[in-house]
């Protein structure tokens, strides 16, 4: 079962309170990385943990979190989220609207989550990673409907089209 929240119920709010949380969060997957994934097969030794970009974000905080396992979107899903049974909750952000993964954290509690890599074993670094994640980040905060967005979506190249391709049109604007 899904829920469907807006991300604008109240919550932790400032800069610090978000750099805060991202840490605390950073320092979980750090005990879980040694107790229990280091010797799995997904762990990408190439990588460490980190929490990237975690910014308040309507009332609540949002950012990366790299893992040498996973890269996911992540925030506290308790300011989000009323007290529910469901498994899921779907955030609007300006990119439009994300599905997160609701679970249990020792020492944080609920948290929500999105996957966006895993395993990570495409990231030789983790420069690439962080490069990644902030990129990713970034994305996430661009409004669908603004200049940027449109213009990434419009295609660099027209398509194809098959009477002139047939007429041989196509090669004339390349000769």
């Amino acid at each position: 079962m899904t829920g469907s929240v807006p991300a604008s119920a109240s919550g932790p709010a400032g800069d610090a309170d978000a750099a805060a949380w991202g840490e605390l969060l950073a320092a979980s997957y750090r005990e879980i990385g040694e107790r229990a994934m280091r010797d799995l097969p997904i762990y990408n030794d190439a990588l460490g943990i980190e929490a990237v970009g975690f910014r308040p974000f309507n009332g609540t905080i949002v950012g990366i979190m790299v893992t040498p396992w996973f890269m996911n979107v992540a925030m506290p899903a308790g300011a989000v989220t009323p007290a529910t049974s469901d498994a899921t909750v779907r955030m609007r952000f300006p990119a439009g609207d994300i599905e997160f993964t609701l679970s249990e954290i020792a020492r944080i509690g609920r948290n929500a989550s999105c996957s966006l890599f895993s395993p990570m074993f495409q990231f030789a670094d983790m420069d690439a990673a962080r490069a990644t994640a902030e990129a990713a980040l970034a994305e996430l905060m661009l409004p669908a409907d603004s200049e940027e967005a449109v213009r990434r979506r419009e295609p660099e190249t027209s398509p194809i089209d098959r009477r002139n391709f047939l007429r041989g049109v196509l090669m004339e604007r390349h000769a």
